[in-house]
């Protein structure tokens, strides 16, 4: 079909290869090379189309945005075409990004404006949840962790998105990465003030944004980098629900979504959320790193505290590491902890508890609001090096933390079928679980040395940091499971379902792959290197054979 770009026309679809248009005869080649063959959408300064490029070989398909502003006055008419050129400029700066649509043309024809865009193909979020439902928490930090680093990209660029929101977040069918869409709401922070212009005039005089996903800040036109935070924290909680903001329920006296009893999550994550949401911008995460270190290190800071301040073992090496990073699992060739004095990484410790109200009974879950009981940290009796609790060699996962009491087989699974999901910290090793069905759980930083999964449902688990040194997980389905900096050394993962799984980070030394499925897996080739694989290993591009 050939679409008419005009309008006013009252009937624009066209036959393939139509010159001109049969109902208003208008030309249907832009610019003689663009020829549009579906509507995409409208919003309140333009449309979107889908065309194809008949210029270049194969007429490969690209996206055309037109300007159309809903009103035709002046005034609004110059404020669109000032969103526009800002988009231009924006895409142009940062479209080189693999994750942002690159800018392939930009110019006026017939008075109209026009993008020319890459072609993101693939569902959008917002899809993905109404087709599969929502996301477990699991889902939702494998989520984090691959647009966190994006939006980390898009900011040092000195640009606020300003529309995050999970339709402008789309899955490209090609290798399974999310694409950040939609950048005709950015605001500059280079040059907010345009000469002649100032905050209150044509440019910014309407809140840009999607109702329920903008902060309060950014809705009374002052966004910042923060705002794009929120947005972000309430698209985890449509992932978490299925829910839409203006389907939740909100606390009429503070503006804050009411969203903690919608979902089932460990107090940690519900504790980063919270802070993505804070109302109060001053008290929300200021930029995309703020969260990264909060998902990686909060949960530890006060056994942390406590255990920086005891003597470590003379016999210890340990490597020089800031103190807001772990060392990924595969790489350490020492203790978890840095060689600086200890009193140094406690210092900084309690200066990060210190500024978000540590000092004043605030707590890294809550982001500096005070505690209303007394919460005593987890204890830290040892830290070791590459010995798990029942003396077998733990790869090269590292220190760990002190487990709680370990659990038995039948006691797990009577928790997981009354609902419970978290098993984070817990001492899991050798227990055997196979062919058990834990869809949705959270085994963060637990033990679980020599356990026997196989054959066991494992969709959408959290693994991060967890121990599974030569655990039997032959025939298990780990799709969309996060094991970032998991320890897997060793384990038996022959035919397991490892599609669009996150382990980035994992150490897979000596980890049998043979005949596994790693169809869009987040994974590199150095790790695989370290593993066993064969003609029957799918790799994250689809194809099978040897690496």
């Amino acid at each position: 079909m050939s679409y008419c770009l005009n309008p006013a026309c009252p009937k624009p679809e066209n036959l393939t290869h139509t010159e001109l248009c049969q109902a208003c005869g208008s030309k249907l080649l832009l610019r003689d090379r663009y020829r549009v063959v579906q509507s995409l959408g409208h919003g309140g300064f333009g449309a979107t189309f889908l065309a194809k490029d008949e210029s270049l070989p194969g007429s490969p398909h690209c996206v055309i945005k037109q300007l159309r502003p809903v009103a035709s006055s002046p005034h609004v008419l110059q404020m669109a075409r000032e969103l526009f050129r800002r988009e231009a400029k924006t895409l142009g700066k940062i479209g080189n990004h693999p994750q942002v649509p690159r800018l392939l043309d930009y110019f006026e024809a017939n008075q109209e404006f026009y993008l020319i865009q890459e072609y993101i193909s693939g569902s959008t979020l917002q899809q993905e949840v109404k087709q599969n439902g929502p996301f477990s928490e699991a889902g939702v930090k494998q989520f984090l962790s691959e647009v966190l680093p994006m939006l980390q990209y898009v900011h040092s660029q000195q640009v606020i998105h300003r529309d995050i929101k999970p339709a402008n977040l789309i899955r490209r069918t090609q290798d399974k990465k999310l694409v950040l869409i939609d950048f005709g709401a950015v605001k500059d922070q280079v040059n907010p003030v345009r000469a002649g212009a100032t905050e209150q005039t044509a440019l910014t005089a309407y809140a840009i944004g999607t109702p329920g996903y903008a902060p309060p800040e950014q809705m009374a036109m002052r966004p910042v980098y923060a705002s794009d935070i929120y947005a972000l924290g309430v698209t985890c909680i449509y992932l978490l629900t299925g829910k839409a903001p203006k389907d939740m329920d909100y606390d009429p006296t503070t503006g804050e979504i009411l969203w903690r009893e919608q979902v089932h999550i460990s107090e940690h994550f519900a504790g980063v959320l919270q802070k993505m949401l804070e109302v109060s911008v001053r008290h929300r995460y200021q930029n995309a790193g703020e969260v990264l270190r909060a998902l990686d290190l909060e949960p530890y800071l006060d056994s942390l505290a406590q255990s920086m301040v005891k003597p470590v073992r003379p016999s210890a090496r340990q490597p020089e590491v800031s103190p807001h990073h772990y060392i990924p699992s595969g790489d350490l060739s020492g203790d978890l902890f840095p060689s600086s004095p200890s009193a140094r990484m406690a210092a900084a410790i309690r200066a990060r508890q210190s500024k978000s109200g540590g000092d004043s009974g605030g707590s890294p879950y809550t982001g500096g609001h005070r505690r209303t009981a007394i919460q005593k940290p987890v204890s830290v009796t040892t830290i070791e090096r590459g010995r798990g609790a029942s003396g077998g060699s733990s790869g090269s996962s590292g220190g760990h933390l002190a487990l709680m009491p370990k659990l038995r087989a039948d006691e797990l699974l009577n928790d997981y079928a009354k609902g419970k999901r978290d098993f984070t910290s817990r001492d899991l090793s050798q227990l055997n679980l196979s062919k058990v069905a834990l869809t949705g759980a959270n085994f963060h930083q637990s033990k679980l040395h020599k356990a026997n999964l196989q054959g066991a449902n494992l969709f959408n688990t959290d693994f991060g940091r967890a121990s599974l040194n030569q655990a039997i997980l032959k025939n298990a389905n780990l799709a969309r499971a996060y094991l970032s900096h998991a320890d897997l050394q060793g384990a038996d993962l022959r035919g397991a379902d490892l599609s669009y799984a996150y382990l980035s980070n994992a150490n897979l030394r000596g980890a049998n792959l043979c005949g596994a499925d790693l169809t869009g897996a987040k994974i590199s080739d150095e790790q695989l290197a370290l593993a066993r694989t064969n003609w029957a290993t799918v790799h994250p591009s689809g194809k099978r054979g040897l690496w």
